[in-house]
Parts: structure tokens; C-alpha cells; sequence
């Protein structure tokens, strides 16, 4: 019998990688839907090993740091989702943005190169202007607006053709703090919400995310995969669904536009960033569900208590 593939996952306190360490360890992930494994093959027990390691038991800057534990995991498969995603305040702090997010995603691809690992790299779709006009393929050019959507594309620089980039997007989940949350809080609340509906992008739920990024453990494909769920949205849909999953329907959600916005946010947004998933899909794998869908799920799991 073969041994279970061993798998770090750096940023495991996030709201992905606390969904893909328990999907990893066949443990029931709120907002995710038992039925979807997009290659049809739920986690079997004992298939994986994990080792989830948070920024504060890995610093994915410090060399010294990886390099111990690329010696005391031994990892098959890294699935590096430590990140700097302070999208705003990154405009001001580009030092640490580059630090984590470039020289972070470098310093995983000397380990996984030291330890004969394979990388699974999560980005963004912040590496796009958004001025294409239609949902970005793997092959379009990347021009980043932000420091950190920048960040982002320098540290997919540091991979290569043998590591796996996924670039996801808006990603909610049911752990972790996120617009989502904001947003079902001022519904319950009885307030109103005002959201832009100038920029187009594509939902991504964290347990759906976690799902795919098994499919990669398993796979090892190498190249650029955009991972995301069915379907674009602009951000007051996104507010107007989660108002109507928690009883609010007319006036709760009002649109606006982007250069509305008080205080202006610091960072630049693309205007259309939705990903084309195509290659995904056509490599076999089932696309993620409807964003509608799984934003649904969330907020039935949140309203039960089943956000940490």
C-alpha cells in the first residue's frame, strides 16, 4: 500500500487554507456542497497527509525558515497560500506587499525546488487592467494597477512551467472575515448597503476553491489555471444576492459607481476581471458551481453558526 502524499500549506490560517487543510483530511468544510469534486474523486482516508503551518509558525520570507521545514515535512505537493491581501493598504506598505507575495512565492519555489516538491502557487486576478473587454484566458497579458495585484505577477515570475499558478478571485468564504459577512450583517441589521456595479469580476467561495485545489494535489499539472466559480457578477449583485438570501429584496442594495466611493479607495480596481475558466473544464475537471449557488451556501452555514 502506498503511503499518503504529504502536503504543506503555507497560510492555514486563512479562510482558504482552513478549508483546504479539513478538505484534505476528509472533514466536513462549511458552505461546501458534499456533491462537487470537479475530478469526481472525494478524499479518500489516509490519502493525504497535512501539515498546515500560519504565517506565525512559517515565515515564508525567511529562507532559514523554509528550509526547516522543507526538512521536517518532506512535502510531495506545497500549496502556498500565504499572502499579503490588504489590496488598500498595500499602496502605502509595498515593501511588506513585495516581501510576502514576491519574494515569499520565490523563496516556496527554491524549497519546493530544494525538496523535490511540486508548487501549487495561488494569485490573482489583479494582475489584469481589466480593459480587455471580455473574461481573461491564462495567455493574456498581465498589466496590474495596484501594488498588490503587482506583487502578485512578480511572484508568479519566480515559477516555472512545472509549478501550478491558479489564479482565483473575490474569494468568501464561512471562516474568515470577508464582504460577504459585512454584507448578510447589515441585512440581518436592518440597514442598507451601497456596492459598485462598475466592476465586473467572478466569485470565487472558499470551500469550492478548496475543492479544486485537491484536484491540482492530485494532478500536479504544472502552468496557469484560472479557477473561479460559474459565472460574472459585479459587486452590488453580489450585495443584492446575499440581501436576498437573508429575507432583504428591494431597497436594500443601492449601485453605484466606482469614483462614488467615500473615502476613494487607494487602490486601483480593474474594471472587468472575470477569469475564463475553459482550460480548466477542458482538461476534464467539472467547473466550479454557479457563484450564485455557492454564495448561497455560505450565508445558510453563516446564519447557522457555523462561521469561526
Amino acid at each position: 500500500m502506498s503511503r499518503p502524499v504529504r502536503v504543506l500549506v503555507t497560510g492555514a490560517g486563512g479562510q482558504v487554507g482552513r478549508d483546504l487543510v479539513d478538505t484534505l483530511q476528509g472533514i466536513a468544510v462549511p458552505g461546501a456542497d458534499p456533491e462537487f469534486w470537479p475530478d469526481d474523486h472525494p478524499v479518500e482516508r489516509d490519502e493525504f497527509e497535512v501539515v498546515g503551518l500560519t504565517r506565525h509558525e512559517l515565515d515564508v520570507t525567511d529562507r532559514g525558515d523554509v528550509v526547516r521545514a522543507m526538512t521536517v515535512v518532506r512535502p510531495d505537493v506545497i500549496v502556498h497560500l500565504a499572502a499579503y491581501t490588504a489590496v488598500d493598504r498595500a499602496e502605502t506598505d509595498a515593501d511588506t506587499c513585495y516581501a510576502v507575495n514576491a519574494r515569499g512565492t520565490e523563496t516556496m519555489v527554491l524549497g519546493a525546488r530544494a525538496s523535490g516538491a511540486h508548487l501549487v502557487a495561488v494569485s490573482t486576478d489583479y494582475v489584469f487592467d481589466g480593459e480587455k473587454g471580455a473574461p481573461y484566458v491564462e495567455d493574456d497579458l498581465a498589466k496590474p494597477l495596484s501594488v498588490y495585484g503587482a506583487s502578485k505577477w512578480a511572484g508568479e515570475q519566480y515559477c516555472g512551467p512545472e509549478d501550478s499558478v491558479v489564479r482565483t478571485s473575490w474569494v468568501m468564504g464561512v471562516r474568515g472575515r470577508n464582504v460577504a459577512h459585512v454584507i448578510a450583517e447589515r441585512a440581518d441589521q436592518g440597514a442598507t448597503v451601497r456596492f459598485v456595479d462598475d466592476q465586473v469580476g467572478t466569485v470565487t467561495v472558499a470551500a469550492d476553491l478548496a475543492r479544486a485545489l485537491v484536484t491540482l494535489v492530485r494532478a500536479r499539472p504544472g502552468g496557469v489555471w484560472h479557477v473561479a466559480n460559474s459565472g460574472e457578477a459585479t459587486w452590488f449583485e453580489v450585495a443584492r444576492h446575499v440581501g436576498e438570501c437573508r429575507g432583504r429584496h428591494d431597497g436594500f442594495a443601492t449601485a453605484i459607481r466606482t469614483d462614488q466611493l467615500d473615502p476613494a479607495p487607494l487602490a486601483r480596481r480593474p474594471r472587468r476581471s472575470d477569469l475564463a475558466t475553459d482550460r480548466w473544464r477542458e482538461r476534464g475537471w467539472a467547473a466550479l458551481p454557479p457563484w450564485r449557488e455557492g454564495v448561497a451556501r455560505l450565508v445558510a452555514d453563516r446564519s447557522r453558526g457555523s462561521v469561526a
